[in-house]
């Protein structure tokens, strides 16, 4: 009996049905790599999931921790400490009021408003700066800031060494900002380890009120607590705490010797 034209047995079909899905799955493959590579990578950390009531609680005192000891907010502190701790405590108020609403405005409000800027421009994904190409802008914004803040009190005739702990600070950032380009460094513990540093010049330089071995234990401790909620958050390794705290240490410590 005559078969139709373009008639093949099943085997054969089958065999040609398994070999044009076979040349067909390396393009398909070839084409999700390139879709893949397409899409734009973040580096921001994503934050490790908590599974107990114990863990979204460590969670929250780790955020609240960070946001309270925010790198911006570390030129404020140190300013009221040094007016709370140190022979400046003998300043007028409305002096050391003026001094540190300055210090707030141009390391906190002009930063702050600067990163809300380039969130709405799209140019960053998160306020909270931790994705390390996020970074670059935030960094050259602080620098300026602390340079400035440590000129304006240098020319107002405050203690050099006090001039000196913005200026460490604008040296740390900047160490920071070459370091990021290849690896990320704990912004957050440099900025504690430069305070922990300019309460240890506040004793050096005396007189300074009673108990400043406490303040300064105090200090480190929340050093290692800040460090610690960076790590649990996953926005840091050790390695990178670590790295920052030397840093800002380092920096502060330094420049405060001059």
């Amino acid at each position: 009996m005559p078969k139709p034209d373009g008639w093949t047995p099943p085997e054969e079909n089958v065999r040609s049905e398994v070999e044009e899905a076979e040349a067909v799955a390396p393009v398909a493959e070839a084409v999700a790599v390139e879709e893949n590579l397409a899409k734009p990578v973040s580096d921001v950390p994503v934050q490790p999931e908590d599974n107990t009531p114990l863990e979204r609680f460590v969670t929250l005192c780790a955020n609240i921790i960070s946001w309270v000891f925010v790198p911006l907010l570390m030129p404020v502190y140190g300013i009221i400490l040094i007016f709370s701790l140190s022979f400046l405590s003998f300043a007028p108020f409305h002096t050391k009021l003026v001094f540190t609403l300055i210090v707030f405005g141009a390391n906190f409000i002009v930063p702050m408003l600067l990163v809300l800027l380039l969130k709405k421009l799209k140019m960053i994904e998160d306020i909270g700066l931790n994705g390390r190409r996020e970074r670059l802008i935030p960094y050259i914004i602080t620098i300026i800031c602390l340079s400035g803040t440590g000129l304006f009190l240098y020319l107002k005739m405050a203690p050099l060494w006090v001039a000196m702990f913005y200026a460490g600070g604008a040296l740390a950032a900047l160490i920071n900002l070459l370091v990021n380009f290849r690896w990320k460094i704990s912004a957050h513990a440099a900025g504690m380890a430069g305070v922990v540093a300019m309460l240890i010049q506040v004793i050096k330089e005396g007189p300074s009120s009673q108990g400043m071995e406490w303040w300064i234990v105090g200090a480190i401790i929340t050093a290692g607590l800040l460090g610690s909620s960076r790590i649990w958050l996953g926005r840091h390794t050790l390695m990178q705490v670590l790295a920052g705290t030397a840093v800002g240490f380092l920096c502060v410590w330094t420049l405060s010797l001059i």
